[in-house]
């Protein structure tokens, strides 16, 4: 962890691209013992599957475009301004509805998830990741899958 404060200014683009879509990543582990926060854009028809972190908790502002959450047996349809807190032990599923691209805040405790998102981005690089290599990787972070991720070429 990194000491000093955090300053990202626009066009610093620090992250990866998922989907031919970028995740910025505002402050990871290296920066934070607490928590990792990222600013998403989910190309549209992407969904992560339901699925549920036993320690992390998440959190979800919509900046941009419209997405919808099964966040344990309720629906929300969200626009900008909705934000979301889900804390460890629900499950839940993220689905780009609309046609065009949804950005959102979104905040991970405790930090780390940011290498989950870098190699889902090498995973789903070549088009619908292997359902296997999926699941082992979330394993390997804190998320049991519940269903499958899916997402439009």
């Amino acid at each position: 962890m990194n000491a000093k404060p955090v300053i990202r200014r626009p066009g610093e683009n620090r992250g990866i691209t998922l989907r031919g879509h970028p995740m910025t990543f505002l402050v990871t582990g290296e920066d934070t013992q607490h928590t990792s926060m990222f600013d998403w854009t989910i190309p549209p028809g992407f969904a992560t599957g339901r699925h549920v972190h036993r320690v992390q908790e998440e959190t979800f502002y919509m900046l941009e475009g419209e997405c919808e959450w099964h966040v344990g047996d309720e629906v929300v349809r969200a626009l900008p301004g909705t934000y979301l807190f889900i804390p460890p032990g629900v499950p839940h599923n993220i689905t780009n509805v609309s046609e065009e691209p949804a950005r959102v805040l979104m905040t991970v405790s405790p930090p780390g998830h940011e290498h989950y998102f870098e190699e889902l981005a090498k995973l789903t690089a070549s088009g619908t990741p292997d359902a296997k290599a999926i699941s082992e990787l979330r394993a390997r972070f804190d998320t049991d899958q519940l269903s499958a991720l899916t997402t439009r070429a």
